[in-house]
């Protein structure tokens, strides 16, 4: 910030420091992701049966389609089978439809300015679609990844039917393979969006709701319990029963958050720890569940929600650059005589994130997990040649590496997904791994100069605009809130309405604050003005559970009773300011923050 900008409130933490392109913190490893598992084994299941068919048929040169249909199974593990079906559905079908486009312009056509233009137009495309509808990792990646190949494939008119036919068998399989789950673990995901709720929220606690961290630590159990809602939210009619548990431990939650100093985070960790496997979930059995969840229902369905189509236009930005990066790497690869332009096309797309910096970090990762991964495939390269079974055992050794470690950090993922790639081209036949090293790596870079270049020239604009609405969101829904809280007729479900509208809004005036900080050419955004009204928005969420007396029937060793301390932040015994019913607005924007 600048010397001019207005103190930060004392319950700030230092601002991340944005706009700069950091090397080394990009590469750090992480911890990998709790189901890193799943999307590994899904994609060895749904790639391998097809693969071997075609090894035993002699047909291995038609594996580059159905692999387009297999890779699908790496979609939508987060989600309950119940949305599950429809997404991975989705998802089958814009794999299978940017495949038949690709293919058909290959037939068409074979200059090669105009199937990139093509590839840059469909990446884009791709992207918006999966911004959208939020489906997910890998995002438009592996969309992109086949469709940009495919325009380069060798095709004749009549050969797409085929093609297409072979994509979508392989398509309905992964399918398949993604749904398989339920029939062990029907109601995993949302388990395990409750887990990650109740850990998250362990974590805010332990920092006192005022030790160092608290205020990340804040939002994102904020942003975790939101997810868990969301999540509970898609479940099937058949799972009543245990989505009323799961809600019941999704409130517990909250009222920890609200009051993070009575909280016990040891009893939080042990019951997101008793969600694993397909025991009873811990308070399915209180007859009291069945009317949180009801209530919790109703709450949400009286929140107006936006429609995805609705976050088109700030998404406009991400499209243009996605357009012309995408575009203008594979020109430039044409022009440096590379024949693989789709490597390059692949590697901008890949690189765009939600602001300037986060494409940063993408970049590095890419180049970095993109080299080594070539050195890597020089080394596989003579076992993958000892024959097609060979050839399709090394894909999938890569193909379960490639998710078993992307979770811990982009580049080490992009290490395995790199020879991977070019194992694939080998699919049709023998190619010179001299050529295929030397395309990759200026392909790669090519990619990456041109496409975080575009990424510098298309600045999204809007994203202070949109932290100004997200700032008004906030605060309307604050003082419907207070309104509420004076109002001693008010109804408990029109108060949990307002909580969860509130709740809603301030995850996502955190998101957007945070993706308008990477930005760079853009105006001083108001961080104080968000600070303060996320400080001014939690208290008054705090008021709100004192107010409902959720912690009156919660178990007392998740939460030691509200109490007059209850949401301040403060050790029980504490000074304390008015609370609700006293003639003191809970939340109030002039109380000092409190450190």
């Amino acid at each position: 910030m600048s010397s001019t900008t207005p103190r930060p409130a004392p319950e700030t933490e230092p601002t991340p420091e944005h706009r700069r392109f950091p090397l080394v913190d990009v590469l750090r490893v992480g911890r990998p992701s709790t189901i890193w598992f799943k999307p590994a084994f899904s994609v060895v299941a749904a790639v391998a049966p097809p693969s071997l068919i075609l090894v035993a048929l002699g047909r291995l040169d038609l594996a580059v389609y159905t692999m387009a249909g297999s890779l699908c199974a790496l979609y939508a593990h987060d989600r309950p089978y119940a949305a599950r079906a429809g997404a991975l559905a989705g998802v089958v079908l814009g794999m299978v439809g940017g495949l038949a486009v690709a293919l058909v312009a290959a037939s068409l056509t074979g200059d090669a300015v105009t199937l990139v233009t093509i590839g840059a137009l469909l990446a884009a495309v791709q992207k918006v679609l999966c911004d959208v509808t939020r489906i997910g990792p890998p995002g438009n990646v592996i969309l992109t990844f086949v469709s940009s190949a495919s325009l380069f494939v060798p095709q004749t008119l009549g050969q797409v039917p085929g093609h297409v036919a072979l994509a979508s068998v392989a398509g309905v399989w992964a399918w398949l393979v993604g749904m398989a789950p339920a029939l062990v673990r029907p109601h995993g995901p949302e388990r395990r969006a409750t887990a990650d709720a109740l850990n998250a929220t362990a974590a805010y606690a332990e920092t006192g709701g005022t030790g160092e961290g608290h205020a990340r630590a804040r939002a994102f159990a904020y942003a975790a319990v939101q997810a868990a809602r969301q999540c509970l939210l898609l479940t099937g009619p058949r799972s009543v029963a245990t989505r009323r548990a799961l809600e019941r431990l999704v409130v517990r939650a909250e009222i920890s958050l609200a009051a993070p100093a009575d909280a016990d985070p040891a009893r939080l960790r042990a019951q997101a720890r008793a969600l694993r496997g397909t025991g009873r979930v811990p308070g399915a059995d209180d007859p009291r569940s069945e009317a949180g969840e009801l209530l919790g229902a109703a709450a949400e369905r009286a929140i107006a929600h936006r429609s995805p189509w609705s976050r088109l236009g700030p998404l406009a930005p991400l499209a243009v650059r996605t357009a012309l990066g995408c575009g203008l790497a594979g020109y430039a690869s044409l022009a440096l005589g590379a024949g693989r332009p789709h490597w390059a096309l692949t590697t901008a797309a890949a690189l765009y994130q939600a602001n300037i910096t986060l494409t940063w970090s993408r970049t590095v990762q890419r180049v970095v997990g993109n080299l080594v991964g070539v050195l890597v495939f020089a080394a596989v390269a003579p076992i993958a040649g000892l024959g097609p079974l060979a050839l399709v055992l090394c894909c999938l050794v890569f193909n379960f590496g490639a998710e078993a470690l992307i979770g811990r950090n982009y580049w080490l993922g992009s290490v395995c997904v790199t020879p991977l790639a070019l194992l694939v081209t080998e699919f049709p036949g023998y190619r010179a791994t001299g050529s295929l090293v030397t395309d990759r790596v200026v392909d790669t870079l090519v990619g990456a100069l041109v496409g975080f270049g575009a990424a510098l020239a298309v600045t999204d604009r809007r994203a202070g605009s949109r932290v100004a609405d997200a700032l008004t969101a906030v605060g309307l829904r604050r003082e419907h809130a207070a309104r509420l809280l004076a109002d001693p007729q008010a109804g408990p479900a029109a108060l949990e309405t307002a909580r969860r509208g509130l709740a809603a809004a301030l995850v996502d005036l955190r998101a957007t604050a945070d993706a308008a900080a990477g930005e760079w050419r853009l105006r001083t955004l108001p961080q104080e003005h968000v600070v303060l009204a996320e400080q001014a928005g939690h208290r008054t969420l705090a008021a709100t559970v004192r107010r409902q007396d959720l912690a009156a029937g919660s178990d007392p060793d998740t939460h030691r009773g509200p109490g007059p301390d209850a949401g301040s932040g403060r050790r029980p015994g504490a000074a304390t300011k008015p609370g609700p019913g006293t003639g003191h607005d809970p939340g109030d924007d002039t109380e000092d923050a409190r450190s």
